[in-house]
This record gives structure tokens, C-alpha cells and sequence, in this order.
């Protein structure tokens, strides 16, 4: 496409691509509006129906033409462009309003933020964006976005960022946390009856505890923080935002496998996630799996941090194996769903106390293995009305084989032989009444770890 395209013939188009009834003329409007994304006319184009704002078709089509532009070929405009390229969608953000759809929003988000990361000249980016939007209570979700999916993009691999730059972009993430921790306490403040931007805000926290930009020991003590576990204790949290909170508290507690580094926050978030036992059992009571999971995926998060002090001094501090009853807790829910959540932390267990080699100190554990292997046999139960073997490639048979394979890891810190025995006395000691799907769960352990049985 060597000559810029009238505008209106780019509205026509997209209007073709959407509402010809002639599936031959919507594949032409395709072809040619593909064309246009891949000539540098794109830039001037996409910014001209943004400014014109005509429908929600030609902005969406002009907001991602002008982050796929931005993403892949940011290259093809002179370094003298950028500041106005960013002046521009500075403007765009600023024009958004309540009737503004969430999907155009995103895009002209993403634009700002891959510009960000790859135009050098913006030394304070993150700071300016917050003096610029901050204020505002209606640009405060638009720049939320912008905030979290920043961090996200820096490992992007469509974006150019050679070493020296990443390294460049951490240091400013760096030195702009502390105003991003501002505006997130501020913000949580002004919307916490606002779900959608609570939301917003408990991604972008977790989005910077993923960089480890967040300066730890301000977030630990902070209403934020609290603020964060109040939504996990709270029943009536809705679920959208109890997914965010969930995966935030998990941001930060892959963060503090570093204890040493971020002790302040690591002290918090311990004490934070212990006092989640109750609302695990009332999200059981209310047959509210997705938050059961979540609670699961919250303890096993924390045990994982913890594991290396559980090991080397079990029952103390940080090493309270208190964390190995709420995970055993979850293990025991009725759906096995929540129970696999927690299998990489045993598989990790299981090795560490491998490489220890310690009888004495294995047992220690043995108690929470006997545990996790009986409440595994149960979930192994074949529903009574089951006819043949299980289909192979269907969940709860892919379930079942790597339930196999966790016994054979974990087996050695209880013996093989004695919790072969262990299922052996669960066959004696049923009852007539009892139907052969708990015999066959319980013959499936002894199968496992029959061939490893030492003498």
C-alpha cells in the first residue's frame, strides 16, 4: 500500500468486515484492512479514527492496529515521532469515558504501556502517568491497566528490549514503586465498595510483587495488605474479586521464598494466610468450589515458600507444621480438583527429605504422608455404578496415574511395606455392606507401591 488511504475508505472497510452479508466482500475488507495494519500508513490512520471516535468497531480496529503497531513495529518510526506518538495516546486514554468499551480500553492500555518500555527517552514513565491520571477518579481503572500490564510486557518477546534496556526498565520500576504503592493505597480507599476496580487494583499489586519492584516492607504493614486477606476472609466477597486477592497473596508468597529479604512481608502474609482456615471451611459448607481452590492453591503457595525452613527446622517459626494440616484439610475435600493442587508441594517435600536421608527425622512426617496417602485412596474411589476399567485420557484416569506416581515418591517416609499393610487392614476391615468401589481403591494403592516394597 504505497499511498495513504482516504479515511473514509477505511471506515467503509471496516464497516464491510463487520456487516456485509457477502462473506466475498467481508474477505476483501479484510485483505485490504490488513494491508493497511502492515504499511506505516497504520499509524496516522489508526490515530485519526481514534481522535474521530466514530463507532465501537473503527476504535477497536484503530486501538489494536495502534498496539500491534507499537508491539511489532516501533521500528518503523524516527525517534523524533515518539513523543508525539505518546502525546497522542496520552490523549486517547484521557478521552475515556464510561461509555468506552472495556476491549478498546485494553489495547489503547497495552499501546501506552509497550511504548513506555520501548521509548528510552521516557525516563519516569510510571511517575508521570500517576501525576497525569492519579487525581482522577475516572482515569483511575485506565490507568490501573496501564500499570499492571507494564510489568507484564517486560518479558514480552514481540517487544525489542535488549538487556541493557530490561535492566534500564527494572531500575525505574524500582525507583517508581513506592508512588505506585501510594496510589494503590489511595485508591483502595476511594473504591473499596467498587468491585470491578478492587480488581483492578489487586492485579496491578500483583503484577509488581511478580517483578519484585514493591518495596516489602511498606506493603506488609500497610491497610493494603489487610485489605487484600479482609476480601479472602469475607464470605460475600465476590468471586471476581476473590480470584484477584487469591492470586495477588500468591504474587507475594512466591516473592518471599527469599525469608531474609522480605521478612516484614513474609511475617505478614504467614500470619495473613493462617487466619483463611475458617473461610476455607465456609467456602466447603457452601459447596463454593472456586473459592475452595483457592484457599488450596493460597496454603500450598506459603508451604512451598516455607519448605526449605520446614525441613531444616520442622515445628518451629515459619516451620510450624500447622501449614501441613490446612493443606491435608484441602486434600480432603470431596472434589479431587482441590486435592491435585497441593501435589507439587509433596513431590518437593518428598525430596528435600530424600536428600536428608534421615530416618528419625522422616518421622516426623510420617503422620501427614499416612494422612495424604488415605485421603488420596479415597478420592481414587470409582463411582459404585462404574461397569469396567477406567477410560484411559479421561480426567480421573490421568488423576488416578498421578496419584500413583505421588505414592511411589512420598511412600519411603511411611515404608513401602507398611503402608502396604496399611491398605491390606483397610480391605479386612470392611464390612459386608461395603461396595467394591473402596476395595478397588484401596487394591490400586497396594498396586503402586507393591513393585517398590523392600523386603
Amino acid at each position: 500500500m504505497e499511498l495513504a488511504p482516504p479515511i473514509e475508505a477505511v471506515c467503509q472497510a471496516i464497516h464491510s468486515l463487520y456487516h456485509n452479508p457477502d462473506p466475498g466482500g467481508k474477505e476483501k475488507a479484510s485483505i485490504w484492512l490488513g494491508a493497511l495494519q502492515k504499511s506505516v500508513h497504520a499509524w496516522v490512520s489508526a490515530d485519526d479514527l481514534l481522535q474521530r471516535n466514530i463507532d465501537v468497531e473503527t476504535c477497536y480496529f484503530a486501538a489494536q492496529t495502534m498496539r500491534t503497531k507499537i508491539q511489532y513495529a516501533f521500528h518503523e518510526l524516527p525517534i523524533t515521532a515518539h513523543g508525539s506518538l505518546r502525546d497522542s495516546l496520552l490523549q486517547h486514554i484521557a478521552n475515556i469515558n464510561e461509555d468506552t468499551n472495556q476491549v478498546i480500553i485494553t489495547q489503547l492500555c497495552l499501546a501506552l504501556a509497550d511504548l513506555a518500555l520501548q521509548m528510552a527517552s521516557w525516563n519516569e514513565a510510571v511517575k508521570d502517568l500517576i501525576l497525569r491520571f492519579g487525581e482522577d477518579v475516572h482515569r483511575i481503572p485506565p490507568l490501573l491497566e496501564i500499570l499492571t500490564v507494564m510489568p507484564e510486557e517486560v518479558t514480552s518477546r514481540s517487544l525489542r528490549l535488549g538487556a541493557n534496556r530490561r535492566s534500564e526498565i527494572h531500575d525505574a520500576f524500582d525507583n517508581a514503586a513506592p508512588f505506585v504503592l501510594q496510589l494503590l493505597n489511595a485508591s483502595m480507599d476511594s473504591f473499596a465498595s467498587d468491585p470491578r476496580v478492587l480488581v483492578r487494583i489487586m492485579r496491578c499489586l500483583g503484577s509488581w510483587f511478580n517483578i519484585g519492584a514493591i518495596p516489602t516492607s511498606d506493603v506488609a504493614h500497610s491497610k493494603l495488605l489487610v485489605n487484600v486477606f479482609q476480601a479472602l476472609v469475607d464470605s460475600k466477597t465476590p468471586s471476581m474479586v476473590h480470584d484477584a486477592a487469591t492470586d495477588c497473596i500468591c504474587a507475594a508468597l512466591l516473592l518471599v521464598e527469599n525469608i531474609h529479604k522480605h521478612a516484614a512481608l513474609t511475617q505478614s502474609l504467614y500470619q495473613g494466610v493462617l487466619t483463611l482456615s475458617e473461610a476455607y471451611h465456609m467456602s466447603v459448607a457452601e459447596e463454593d468450589i472456586d473459592k475452595s481452590i483457592n484457599y488450596c492453591r493460597i496454603f500450598t503457595e506459603l508451604a512451598e515458600s516455607m519448605l526449605e525452613i520446614i525441613v531444616a527446622s520442622p515445628g518451629q517459626g515459619f516451620g510450624d507444621l500447622i501449614i501441613l494440616d490446612m493443606i491435608l484439610t484441602c486434600v480432603g475435600h470431596h472434589d479431587y480438583e482441590v486435592a491435585e493442587i497441593s501435589f507439587n508441594f509433596w513431590y518437593r517435600l518428598s525430596e528435600e527429605l530424600y536428600k536428608k536421608n534421615d530416618d528419625q527425622f522422616n518421622s516426623i512426617f510420617c503422620p501427614y504422608i499416612e494422612r495424604l496417602i488415605t485421603a488420596l485412596c479415597k478420592h481414587c474411589q470409582l463411582e459404585p455404578d462404574h461397569e469396567g476399567n477406567p477410560e484411559e485420557g479421561d480426567d480421573f484416569s490421568e488423576f488416578r496415574t498421578r496419584v500413583s506416581d505421588l505414592v511411589k515418591d512420598v511412600v519411603f517416609l511411611v515404608g513401602s511395606s507398611n503402608c502396604f499393610k496399611q491398605m491390606f487392614n483397610n480391605l479386612q476391615s470392611q464390612s459386608t455392606v461395603s461396595t467394591w468401589d473402596v476395595s478397588e481403591a484401596s487394591l490400586f494403592i497396594m498396586a503402586a507401591v507393591a513393585k517398590i516394597i523392600i523386603p
